[in-house]
């Protein structure tokens, strides 16, 4: 059996929760709890990612031990784990709710590679934990699978992201009310073993700042400089480094914002215990991906009503994010003014990798204040003519430059009737995208394959995942296995899975999962 080793920082470096029983608390003065996995009574393999397998050491024949399918349901250990959950907070939809903490997940410990690589192991769904807040601390099968194909569709797109190991299913019953509306049902559980160099988040530092714990405070600023920003440990320790590191976590976000709106995506709930000190997308739960453009979706049903958390307010809401982990670490500052300093570094990097975006999708060699407006105006023109963003922006690669027709992108319109109101606006806009490439210096072939790595063929459409969760609800696991495969090569051309390219079919509109999801998704 394969062995990993072990050194858990985390735990050996932090101060842990003193108590040893698991129950529901208010757990102070620390960073973590120890906690078991609840065993679960028939693990098995459903799935896993083949390319973090090999990253982590394991093949074909490990991922398929009955051996390791005990360690990644939570059923066993090996030597060198030391299971815990982790003590955060966070601002939940704009508002403080305290202690949160990891209610249904469990780390198994931080296992470091042959290579160097350091990558912490969480099984999410393992049991509850002293952060369950009164939940049972399972998972059911149609969220697992969702974190898990999109974990590794957002890695293969190039979105910082963490990664998922395994999907497990546990040969368990778990009680859920998907819709809220007081009808739960028995659905089968799962657990997801997903990995990640730190899950540590804006609230793991939130939560000691409202205790006014400014000693749990400096630790853990200490130790997450130390671990995952150990290229800053040359400067002067105290405000100066500090600064640095807030301000890199801020460019860091920036630039993960600007890459979610690259491919469409839309989280449905960045609150601030959502977001990774690492400017990793972290917690897979009612996200979604934008079908026709349009930038007050949200895909979340708790927040349909206002849209906190809508596609186009997600570098917003990022930002205010950022303001209340500057807050969390005032007291680290005897001026804020480095921290004001660190913010405006967000600004400058969104900027700067917004218009970088702009430049790949269409096709530039750089962005000028122009291509912003021509960006800006074809944005405006796609959400009132109800088109679909992945296939519009992938058609412009065909867009013939002697003369700009809407036929390379027709496939992209919804409503055929909007498609004719507006094609003359498009023709008229796509004649100026051609009059920006003929002053533009990149070639033909070059233009072609930097809009090609910058316009996915392929996303993890809501609808597409439904249908592999249902096919797996029957007991097929057959469309997990085949989205895993398509969404590995997403910005190329697959034969004979142009079906996983197609815009959402109408049916999916508003059938449960294919559009909106609740957190219990």
């Amino acid at each position: 059996m394969l062995r990993l080793d072990f050194d858990n920082r985390f735990i050996d470096e932090l101060p842990g929760d003193p108590e040893p029983r698991n129950f529901i608390r208010q757990v102070r003065g620390a960073a973590w709890s120890a906690v078991m996995p609840t065993p679960v009574c028939a693990p098995r393999v459903l799935a896993w990612s083949e390319d973090m397998a090999r990253r982590l050491g394991f093949d074909d024949g490990d991922m398929q031990d009955p051996a390791w399918a005990g360690v990644f349901s939570g059923n066993r250990l090996v030597p060198g784990m030391q299971p815990f959950a982790v003590n955060y907070g966070g601002h939940q939809f704009g508002h403080w709710a305290g202690q949160l903490g990891d209610g249904r997940a469990i780390s198994l410990g931080e296992a470091v590679t042959a290579g160097g690589e350091r990558w912490e192991l969480q099984l999410k769904g393992a049991g509850p934990t002293p952060y369950s807040r009164g939940a049972d601390g399972r998972a059911v099968l149609r969220s697992s699978i969702r974190e898990f194909l999109c974990s590794e569709a957002m890695h293969h797109l190039g979105v910082p992201t963490t990664r998922a190991l395994c999907l497990m299913g546990t040969g368990e019953q778990v009680e859920r009310d998907m819709f809220y509306d007081g009808h739960p049902q028995m659905e089968p559980g799962a657990v997801v073993c997903r990995v990640a160099p730190s899950f540590i988040r804006f609230g793991t530092f939130e939560l000691p700042a409202s205790r006014g714990d400014t000693g749990l405070l400096r630790k853990l600023v200490d130790f997450t400089i130390d671990r995952d920003y150990p290229h800053l440990a040359g400067l002067p320790a105290g405000e100066v480094r500090d600064a640095a590191w807030f301000g890199e976590v801020c460019e860091r976000t920036a630039g993960l914002m600007a890459e979610w709106m690259r491919v469409g995506f839309v989280h449905g709930v960045m609150n601030t215990d959502n977001l990774s000190i690492l400017g990793l997308t972290i917690d897979y739960g009612p996200y979604g991906w934008i079908d026709n453009y349009d930038p007050a979706w949200t895909p979340n049903t708790t927040d349909a009503q206002h849209g906190r958390y809508r596609f186009g307010q997600q570098p917003q809401v990022a930002y205010w994010n950022l303001g209340r982990l500057a807050g969390a670490l005032a007291p680290l500052f005897a001026d804020p003014a480095p921290l004001q300093e660190g913010l405006q570094r967000y600004v400058v990097a969104h900027t700067s990798a917004e218009r970088e975006v702009i430049a790949g999708k269409l096709g530039l060699a750089d962005c000028r204040d122009g291509d912003v407006d021509l960006m800006q105006d074809l944005r405006g023109l796609m959400a009132q003519a109800e088109v679909d963003m992945t296939l519009f922006f992938r058609g412009l690669m065909d867009v013939d430059s002697a003369l700009p027709r809407l036929a390379s992108v027709e496939e992209a319109f919804y409503d055929p009737a909007k498609r004719e109101q507006h094609a003359p606006e498009f023709v008229a806009w796509l004649g100026r995208l051609v009059a920006r490439w003929a002053d533009d210096p990149l070639p033909h072939a070059e233009r072609r394959e930097r809009m090609r790595l910058a316009n996915p063929r392929y996303v993890l459409r809501n609808y597409l995942a439904q249908q592999a969760i249902d096919r797996a609800h029957d007991g097929d696991l057959g469309g997990v296995h085949e989205l895993l495969e398509v969404m590995r090569a997403p910005y190329d051309d697959q034969p004979r899975r142009e079906a996983f390219a197609r815009r959402r079919p109408d049916w999916a509109r508003r059938k449960a999962g294919c559009s909106m999801l609740s957190c219990s998704s």
